[in-house]
């Protein structure tokens, strides 16, 4: 019996490798790899496989007992598997809730890249720019929005295609004689004739037929596009109102094209007032039994408008407006190329890091100068703090809002990281003089933005619990969310009033999180009795950046007499550093090498995790609290862009950037 017992299992060994090959040779190598299974692994689990079928055929030669001889065996507990049963988000999915195509009237003058190109080049597919150069991705985006503008939607593709709905009109035909007429001069004049065009009273093509057309289009590429699991398109458009006083919106649907099929983009020609459009979203849930939500971004560029004490027309601010904002925007839009919109020096002249990537010469198109007394209703940090005074006045809040960064880019390609930035848009695409290219060019030269002015940012880090467009909107609706510059860090931000210093010394710090408190975008009840709130705050660095320089929290609060404070504090950094008596921190070093464009992460960490007690805390006054991680400092990419093209810039253009993220606040409100 031993003597054929041995042989059938060399037999059966011989079979299970033969097997093995031939499953190894029919199947690709690349696809074997994507589980991260190397070739001996897969190998071994090809065997183990194919015993456990052929095995049970031998039980009987073998005569194995049943019966188990030794009763005392240990189990493992339930709990041994620390992963198991784990019902909260494991990691942050990355995207852009702000990019523009072809589609949209002004990107469609200068790029040709289509819907379907974004969403390729945002799973990580290479594709060709307008120009004719190859792009890609360092890595995937997990989610796009294809953001177009709802202002005569699908405008240009269908100009430029000759189609016979928009040719019906007599501006129609007009404008496409001339793009087609072979005169470079007359198409560019066209060009910017269009463009200007967006900010009258009334379209100058006025095509619903049209409009819905390329609507369902778009909604058709996105339903094809999206891979649960994989790749989430998530269906939108841009709400382009006030084009001088940047009050843009993008408006994102939960929902799929059945839904969204029954509603069209609402744009400025319907109504300049935002007020307007909350209503139709309103309006579009309540009729569908869809879902929808907006993003009010860039308000470094309304002059003063976008977080106004008042209505859009001036009037007092009502219990129903502040209502449908709350509602209807949960996030802000903090960072992107046009500029941060974190914090001002101005506002706040004690933080050393409010001063980047500013843009305050004036507003959108340069048309009115930028006065001092406007940037309150600009910046984020000055909004949260607004809305707490609202709320004691009203009792609603309608700036508690989440953090999200994106493009806005009007390439069709979401490009956020230093070393790979495309820009703007694709009238001028990498090339040796992009720098001093005017991207807004005002009647006043001081007030014009040249191209070194560009951020290479940003992009929206959504902690959801799945892959799928309904978790990635399910969170963005909780505000559990950060923004980046670019930079792919990682960030957890919880607030409770029970964690301990035991909290930060697990590699698992959203068991802690979830079990003890609320994630970013949370709220806080009423404070036990001598509790003052703690906050478990980390940081993993990006592997294709920089190191850590510092994790610090925002506060912000309205003292006893009416007025809003904020303060910062340092909370944890790398490297051997100690605080002075105010609180601050020695700079980290730089390692950047500029004529190089390179870096070392041999100063910061690589990560970053404490637990921070708020010591000044009133129990009897609202605050808010949010983290801001900063990098190292790293090469800008003008820096790259002056190796790669061997030219110099003048002393004001930065080569030196510190990426830096900004989670969703965690708010504090007392009984009452």
């Amino acid at each position: 019996m031993k003597k054929v017992i041995t042989v059938t299992f060399a037999f059966i060994e011989i079979v299970a490798l033969s097997i093995g090959q031939i499953i190894l040779r029919r199947a690709p190598m690349q696809e074997l790899s994507r589980d991260c299974c190397p070739y001996s692994v897969c190998l071994d689990l090809c065997l183990v496989t194919i015993l456990a079928v052929i095995t049970p055929s031998l039980a009987l030669a073998q005569e194995y007992s049943t019966v188990q001889e030794d009763t005392e065996v240990v189990l493992a507990p339930d709990e041994f598997s620390p992963y198991a049963g784990r019902n909260f988000p494991q990691r942050p999915m990355w995207g852009d809730s702000h990019l523009h195509t072809m589609v949209s009237v002004d990107a469609g003058t200068m790029t040709r890249l289509t819907q379907e190109q974004a969403f390729r080049f945002a799973r990580g597919e290479e594709v060709t720019t307008t120009h004719g150069l190859q792009a890609k991705l360092s890595r995937p985006l997990d989610w796009l929005v294809v953001s177009d503008h709802a202002e005569m939607y699908g405008l240009m593709p269908q100009l430029l295609a000759g189609d016979a709905e928009v040719l019906s009109s007599e501006q129609g035909k007009a404008w496409y004689e001339a793009l087609t007429s072979g005169d470079p001069q007359l198409a560019f004049s066209t060009a910017m004739e269009i463009v200007a065009s967006l900010s009258g009273d009334e379209p100058p093509i006025d095509n619903p037929k049209a409009i819905k057309h390329a609507w369902e289009e778009y909604t058709a590429l996105a339903e094809q596009y999206n891979q649960p699991g994989v790749f989430s398109t998530i269906i939108g458009y841009e709400y382009t109102t006030e084009g001088a006083n940047n009050l843009h919106r993008n408006v994102l649907f939960r929902d799929g094209a059945i839904r969204a099929n029954q509603t069209r983009p609402f744009s400025q020609y319907d109504s300049k007032n935002p007020e307007d459009l909350w209503a139709f979203l309103a309006e579009y849930e309540e009729r569908t039994g869809g879902e929808v939500l907006a993003i009010a971004h860039n308000g470094n560029l309304s002059n003063g408008r976008m977080f106004s004490w008042n209505a859009y027309d001036g009037s007092p601010l009502t219990v129903e407006i502040a209502e449908a904002r709350a509602r209807f925007e949960p996030l802000y839009e903090v960072t992107q190329i046009k500029g941060d919109g974190e914090a001002h020096p101005y506002l706040s002249p004690d933080d050393e890091f409010a001063d980047f990537d500013t843009w305050d010469a004036s507003n959108l198109n340069g048309t009115e100068l930028k006065k001092p007394e406007m940037l309150a209703g600009e910046y984020a940090r000055e909004a949260l703090k607004r809305g707490m005074k609202i709320e004691q006045e009203l009792g609603v809040n309608p700036f508690k809002f989440g953090m999200v960064g994106a493009t806005d880019s009007h390439t069709g390609m979401a490009t956020a990281q230093e070393d790979n930035f495309f820009g703007k848009h694709s009238g001028v695409e990498p090339e040796p003089k992009r720098w001093e290219h005017a991207v807004i060019e005002a009647p006043d030269p001081d007030l014009s933005i040249y191209g070194w002015k560009q951020a290479a940012g940003g992009l929206g880090a959504v902690w959801a619990k799945e892959n799928t467009r309904e978790a990635i909107f399910d969170a963005m609706m909780r505000k559990e969310t950060y923004a980046t510059t670019g930079s792919r860090m990682m960030v957890r931000f919880f607030g409770g009033y029970n964690f301990t210093e035991e909290d930060a010394r697990v590699r698992l710090p959203a068991d802690a999180g979830y079990k003890k408190g609320v994630p970013m975008g949370g709220n806080l009840g009423a404070a036990p009795d001598g509790k003052a709130p703690t906050f478990l705050v980390a940081a993993l660095k990006d592997a294709l950046s920089g190191n850590l320089d510092r994790i610090q929290i925002v506060k912000g609060w309205v003292d006893t007499s009416g007025e809003a404070q904020e303060k910062i504090y340092n909370v944890v950094w790398g490297g051997d550093r100690e605080l002075d008596a105010d609180g601050m921190l020695p700079d980290v070093g730089n390692t950047v090498d500029v004529e190089n464009a390179t870096w070392t992460n041999s100063i910061g960490a690589a990560e970053l995790i404490s637990v921070w007690e708020d010591l000044d805390f009133d129990p009897s006054l609202q605050a808010f609290y949010y983290a801001r991680v900063i990098e190292i400092p790293t090469p800008r990419w003008t820096a790259y862009e002056a190796k790669r093209f061997g030219i110099e810039m003048p002393d004001e253009v930065p080569m030196i950037t510190t990426e830096r993220a900004y989670t969703s606040p965690i708010w504090y409100t007392p009984k009452g």
